[in-house]
């Protein structure tokens, strides 16, 4: 374990070393970083980093570096009463961000730290001798698909963003940014090859590592964004018809880590600890000092509604009332609760649009209804495409609200992210991605022009 750590060291070290170009000579006493590379035990302590660089880091962390704060202020889910000093959470929840802001900085620049890791990994794996086939088409389908993630977030909130596979510092520094569509395209066909590398059997009984459905899930995601309606419907059907999967009928189940509901998770860092999400959202005797749940969503669901029952908590201090996000609630001794990625009720939804979207309404709508169902709401129908596309929207919101930016991403497929100028007094049509970070525009020329409207 001491030689293990002592390497993953020697990782961090060298491998995120990436904003200048930096020769070294290893003393004798310590190992060089292609060795890393010769087992398969110190190759997975290497994926084991990168997976614990996303918990804490990355877009799809539970806290306030995640996209389930961040772009559920920057639309309408949550308020942030983050200290107006602070300037980056604040600016972002008031659409007023700039190429300076430091949260933005921060997200940009923890991606690329990410895949960076990520493409050291893929090509120390490939060029290992030591590690056995099977291990290593594992170790590559996982890196493939986290790295296919982080992009698909960059090119959501940034639109046209480098894509680099390589670690040569002298591409890097010099790249140019790819067309938002292009990069969907090179995602697409990274999950492809992740999908034909991974297996259905997961190598960890509390689902925190992804498999081939995740990585299938991920890529229905990316269909669906490219508006490739049957290859998405084929790929979340695939996923409903596994046995490893079932439909978690109980609300104040959703959030418990053993449930059979659940493809990917990720787990706190130490045993106990409770989820970043705890963390972000936990107030209960004073005002907010980070997030809570905007009125505007809270008056989206029916005071029936076991989701409105279960998953908000209202707070009441010096007569101001505040509502709580409670959907993960172990603060101590968190012995059942994992930050989940992707659940089964985001293959309902996703499919049923994925139908609807090719006119079978009739096929779409008891997906939708289950899911109502779940939440102890009647069935809907019979309705139009148009009115179940539009209850779509809105039981997304009411299921996904402070997770992984869902809110977001489902406006801004549906094409409906201006609908937040009812609500948000500065939002512009131009805030349908943010900035690129002024630092990163300087250091390299090649990243512009900026983004319009900044």
């Amino acid at each position: 374990m001491k030689t293990n750590k002592f390497i993953i060291s020697i990782i961090i070290v060298t491998l995120w070393s990436c904003e200048k170009s930096i020769d070294v000579d290893f003393p004798n006493t310590q190992i060089d970083v292609t060795q890393v590379f010769e087992t398969v035990s110190t190759a997975d302590g290497a994926l084991s980093n990168l997976y614990a660089e996303m918990y804490s880091f990355s877009v799809l962390n539970g806290g306030t570096a995640g996209s389930g704060a961040l772009l559920g202020s920057y639309t309408d889910d949550l308020n942030c009463y983050m200290a107006a000093s602070l300037g980056g959470a604040p600016d972002i929840f008031n659409n007023q961000q700039l190429p300076s802001n430091s949260v933005i900085k921060n997200s940009w620049a923890n991606s690329y730290k990410q895949i960076y890791l990520a493409n050291s990994i893929i090509t120390g794996v490939d060029a290992s001798s030591g590690i056995a086939t099977k291990d290593k088409n594992r170790i590559k389908g996982e890196v493939l698909f986290l790295r296919s993630l982080i992009y698909f977030y960059l090119t959501q909130i940034f639109g046209d963003v480098p894509y680099t596979t390589t670690t040569d510092f002298t591409i890097n520094q010099k790249i140019g940014k790819m067309n938002d569509k292009d990069v969907l395209t090179t995602i697409h066909n990274d999950l492809m090859l992740s999908i034909d590398l991974l297996d259905d059997n997961y190598r960890n009984t509390d689902r925190i590592y992804p498999n081939k459905k995740a990585a299938e899930m991920m890529l229905a995601i990316v269909c669906m964004q490219e508006n490739k309606w049957s290859q998405a419907e084929n790929l979340l059907k695939d996923i409903k018809s596994n046995s490893l999967y079932a439909w978690e009928p109980d609300v104040s189940k959703t959030f418990k880590k053993s449930g059979k509901h659940i493809l990917w998770q990720f787990k706190p860092l130490q045993a106990n600890l409770p989820t970043n999400e705890v963390s972000m959202y936990y107030f209960t005797t004073a005002a907010p000092t980070g997030y809570a749940l905007s009125s505007d969503l809270v008056n989206a669901f029916e005071t029936s509604d076991l989701r409105f029952q279960k998953w908000i908590t209202k707070i009441t201090v010096n007569q101001n009332v505040f509502y709580r996000c409670n959907k993960y609630v172990n603060a101590v001794n968190n012995s059942d609760e994992y930050s989940i990625v992707f659940r089964m009720e985001e293959v309902n939804l996703l499919l049923a649009e994925a139908l609807v979207r090719q006119n079978r309404k009739e096929e779409a709508l008891p997906l939708l209804n289950a899911v109502r169902q779940k939440a102890g709401n009647s069935n809907l129908g019979p309705l139009s495409n148009e009115q179940i596309l539009e209850e779509l929207l809105n039981e997304n919101r009411r299921e996904f609200f402070a997770e992984k930016g869902n809110r977001f991403l489902t406006l801004k497929r549906f094409g409906r992210l201006d609908q937040l100028n009812a609500v948000k007094p500065n939002w512009q049509n131009f805030h349908k991605v943010w900035p690129i970070p002024l630092n990163d525009l300087l250091l390299n020329p090649n990243l512009n022009p900026q983004n319009t409207g900044y």
